[in-house]
């Protein structure tokens, strides 16, 4: 599985240094580093999005928080793998 994370200047802005920062905490504490590709990426298009936007292989998710993260983790990547 391919995750790339926007860290374009609006992602940036909406907080998404600390969303990479929980995938790469929740990828770790649960050992799924070999079944997981974390990425950066540029600008997907979604800049008038609340949240940050998120690409799990080549489906795009807007509105990525902090708050909304752990249901977004389990819903999109631990279901999925």
């Amino acid at each position: 599985m391919i995750i790339q994370i926007c860290v374009g200047s609006s992602c940036h802005l909406k907080g998404s240094e600390e969303v990479v920062e929980l995938f790469q905490k929740e990828i770790a504490e649960r050992k799924l580093d070999g079944d997981i590709t974390l990425a950066g990426s540029f600008c997907t298009g979604m800049c008038n999005r609340d949240g940050v936007t998120v690409t799990v292989d080549d489906e795009i998710f807007t509105g990525v928080t902090k708050e909304t993260f752990k249901e977004f983790f389990e819903k999109n990547v631990v279901a999925k793998l």
